[in-house]
């Protein structure tokens, strides 16, 4: 009895929501860039560029964690351990 006048009573939900969200969506079909099909050998320059940069970035990470390594250890040797 609840659930049949929570239907009745008011707009469903999403009805003002769906006029709303489809006017941004037409908006940005008309500014998109055309799609280029790449090669394959673009598609693997892109990975290997993408892959190296991931490793520049664990190498300064691991940079940083060794030096605080060394930190540490001196810190222990001057404590006595």
């Amino acid at each position: 009895m609840v659930a049949d006048k929570k239907q009745t009573t008011g707009q469903p939900k999403g009805a003002g929501s769906e006029s709303q969200s489809q006017t941004p969506a037409e908006g940005n079909a008309t500014k998109r860039k055309p799609w280029i099909k790449k090669t394959p050998v673009e598609i693997i320059l892109e990975q290997v560029k993408k892959q190296e940069g991931k490793v520049a970035e664990l190498k300064k990470e691991l940079a940083k964690e060794e030096g605080e390594l060394q930190k540490m250890r001196k810190a222990t040797e001057l404590l006595g351990g």
